[in-house]
């Protein structure tokens, strides 16, 4: 069966997102179960300085990721991007085991904390080439007039990880209470991510490969050559355009996904299980749109989708985080969280495809994944702990400006972009079925840019 079919897209890209679910499920479950083992690990000092230990380490995964891009991004581009699918839910399986597995500090000091930390270096690796892979996949197998809606579905698999993750705590918290979650309870989750990755490494084996890389293998004699001289050196302009584009996404999705929990118990003062359920009714608003925004996409144009992103945060970021921060009524955080993340929809539904249409076969993989896993570490990742040591300075108000002037950025390298609807490199017949030929000027930057 044809991988452009109906049947073979949707086959394809459901496994693809099985694969991805369960890894960004692996990778929340820290985030969202950190408050209940932050003292576990690091038994010292008071709650923030608990989250902020936890953050750190957190923020470690996402150091590790740039070579996760570059490495995965590359032994996609060379091997398959099947291959490296597999192999990155492989490593998240294994760091998610080794975190169950490890005794308390109280047990074993020291030693706890350095393999929590080895333990999210290898889970860093992991997601670091799960982006880009996953998004060059999605896009190569999606049929031509609907490579926006099959692709949104990147982040509809990473959402229903954290919807995951958020169910499993809402689980956990209805059978145990405090001091059972914090004594063994958070491990269970990460046992569950272990043996779900095992499944799915077995699932993705059975993928089809992508259309796009057998013509670039064909071309090249079966050994394409895609690596980072040639993206540094044919695709420059692109590289910079990514990064503009993933900054400000990657702050206010880790922002208003991963932070804003800890931020409506510590800040708000919400009830744990209670923040939990707001967190997971606003998330799943949010999966639901992704397609939505995919399908517009596909029909108006990326560029007026990712500017109403970039423009309705950039204006409502400070005032929805300053009200969130001062209301004790799920209600209104329900609402308040929702509208932040239909905005951020914006930019999520489209960060895989308008990435991907950017670059050739043979970079394509290491270019959409090596820039925005840089981006992650440096931004995405240094977001909670920015946030947390604001917070214990007394400035917390501080970091909804940041969110702000990142998202900025975005706007302007979405100036930058130029609309690649129609002029997708992934309908050019040069370089094995995409990509504009070397030393070209790139089609998707607009004349200023150029």
């Amino acid at each position: 069966m044809s991988q452009h079919t109906p049947h073979g897209v949707v086959g394809n890209v459901v496994r693809g997102c099985l694969g991805n679910l369960v890894e960004w499920y692996d990778w929340f479950v820290y985030a969202s179960f950190s408050i209940y083992f932050a003292a576990s690990f690091f038994p010292q000092g008071n709650m923030t300085a608990q989250l902020l230990s936890t953050a750190v380490v957190f923020a470690v995964g996402f150091v590790i990721r740039p070579l996760g891009g570059w490495l995965l991004g590359l032994y996609a581009d060379r091997h398959g991007r099947r291959a490296a699918l597999t192999l990155s839910v492989t490593l998240m399986s294994f760091g998610s085991l080794a975190i169950a597995i490890t005794p308390s500090y109280s047990a074993i000091g020291i030693a706890a904390p350095i393999i929590l930390v080895a333990a999210r270096l290898v889970q860093g690796l992991s997601v670091g080439g799960e982006f880009g892979s996953s998004a060059t996949y999605l896009a190569e197998v999606a049929t031509p007039r609907r490579r926006g809606f099959y692709s949104s579905f990147q982040y509809v698999s990473i959402t229903l990880g954290q919807l995951a993750a958020l169910l499993v705590m809402i689980a956990l918290q209805s059978f145990l209470d405090d001091r059972q979650m914090s004594s063994w309870g958070w491990r269970v989750p990460f046992v569950i991510g272990a043996i779900a990755g095992l499944v799915v490494m077995y699932l993705r084996r059975s993928m089809t490969e992508s259309t796009h890389f057998r013509r670039e293998q064909a071309r090249t004699g079966g050994r394409p050559q895609g690596g980072l001289r040639i993206l540094l050196t044919r695709h420059p302009k692109q590289l910079i355009a990514v990064f503009g584009l993933a900054i400000g996404g990657s702050v206010a999705f880790y922002t208003y996904t991963t932070y804003l929990q800890k931020y409506l118990v510590n800040t708000a003062g919400i009830a744990k299980p209670t923040a939990s359920l707001i967190g997971f009714s606003a998330l799943f608003v949010f999966m639901l749109l992704q397609p939505v925004a995919g399908l517009w996409s596909d029909r108006w144009g990326r560029r007026p989708i990712m500017f109403g992103f970039a423009i309705g945060s950039m204006v409502l970021t400070v005032p929805i985080m300053t009200v969130l921060g001062g209301t004790r009524n799920p209600w209104t955080a329900f609402l308040l969280m929702t509208t932040a993340l239909v905005f951020l929809t914006g930019y999520t539904a489209l960060s895989a495809i308008i990435k991907a249409e950017m670059f050739p076969t043979e970079v394509r993989a290491l270019g959409v994944g090596l820039p925005h896993a840089l981006v992650a570490a440096t931004f995405g990742g240094l977001s909670e702990p920015i946030a947390l040591w604001l917070k214990q300075a007394g400035h917390e108000s501080t970091y909804f400006w940041w969110v702000t002037g990142c998202i900025g950025l975005t706007f302007l390298a979405t100036l930058l972009v130029r609309e690649p609807l129609h002029r997708s490199t992934l309908d050019d017949p040069a370089n094995g079925g995409a990509g504009s030929l070397p030393g070209s000027p790139s089609p998707h930057l607009s004349r200023d840019a150029r």
